[in-house]
């Protein structure tokens, strides 16, 4: 890639990510000025914005400004292959691991009547909707962990793989094609990077550490870091960002699984964006590290032709 290339690329990235960031930061900013709260219907709503702003810098650099096609070089594509299946279950699969592990952290034990779970709910729904929520849960025939793991597989190839195309049309769409140039993990990091300074306002607000926002902006980098590598990996396996989405949807549908059946502990240790599931995702990468040969060192561009 010659000088001139480097130059319209990197200015093609900076575009994408200063829109990315000044629409969605605003929304959240706005929001909260006009005496929004996070924990409500309409902040439910802000969250969802939020989350499809990738998608609108997308449209907005690469067909409205550079005029380029969107469809084959972001890679949406419906062809079904093994690795849709793999991005549809390897969320709930992370999620029971990291229930493991939480249990192994001393303080932290397993507990079927999930107090920890409700008492983490404590303070952001009201006490009779919470209240109601345990009867639910103690009357039901079934546990409400393997009802919780049903409808989150539904979400995660529906409702929630829609919402997971509004970040990943962005972040394994068009970022990950515009550092093809790269080899796998330098492009991974530099979308986790880039993806975990995004969510700083949402978390601030409370989103995933309510507990701890301050410390959570800088969990939730961490958290991106070591799931990029994932997701991308799915992009480029199953030659399709849809799958990205299905793996993204179906981990934001489970990944409260993870806290459910444990109590103890706080948002900085365990769930899948604590301690606990940053130990799942680091064996994770590093079953990718050495079971996949082919990524270590090719750029991410070759690799995409020979999956």
């Amino acid at each position: 890639m010659n000088a001139g290339s480097r130059i319209q690329r990197a200015r093609k990235i900076g575009l994408f990510t200063g829109t990315t960031f000044m629409l969605s930061w605003l929304t959240v900013v706005l929001f909260i000025a006009l005496g929004g709260e996070w924990w409500t219907p309409s902040g439910l709503i802000v969250g969802t914005v939020f989350m499809f702003m990738p998608m609108v810098s997308t449209i907005i650099v690469q067909k409205i400004i550079y005029k380029e096609p969107l469809r084959k070089p972001l890679g949406i594509s419906f062809k079904l292959n093994k690795w849709w299946l793999v991005a549809w279950l390897l969320p709930p699969l992370i999620a029971f691991a990291t229930i493991g592990v939480s249990l192994l952290i001393p303080g932290i034990s397993y507990s079927p009547e999930m107090t920890g779970f409700f008492e983490r709910l404590r303070g952001r729904i009201p006490v009779e909707q919470l209240e109601l929520l345990r009867a639910q849960a103690a009357a039901s025939p079934i546990h409400i962990f393997w009802v919780a793991l049903i409808q989150g597989l539904f979400a995660g190839v529906t409702v929630n793989a829609v919402a997971g195309l509004g970040e990943e049309l962005g972040w394994r769409g068009f970022l990950l094609r515009e550092l093809s140039h790269m080899g796998f993990w330098r492009s991974s990091v530099f979308i986790g990077l880039i993806w975990g300074v995004w969510h700083a306002p949402v978390i601030l607000q409370g989103h995933n550490y309510p507990q701890h926002p301050v410390e959570g902006v800088f969990m939730m980098i961490i958290f991106c870091l070591l799931l990029s590598p994932l997701f991308s990996y799915t992009r480029i396996k199953s030659g399709s960002v849809i799958a990205a989405a299905i793996m993204h949807g179906t981990l934001n549908a489970t990944g409260g699984l993870s806290i459910m059946v444990v109590e103890g502990g706080d948002d900085l240790v365990t769930g899948v964006t604590g301690v606990a599931g940053f130990i799942v995702l680091l064996v994770v990468n590093f079953l990718i590290f050495i079971l996949d040969n082919s990524i270590r060192k090719k750029p991410v561009k070759d690799i995409m032709e020979e999956s």
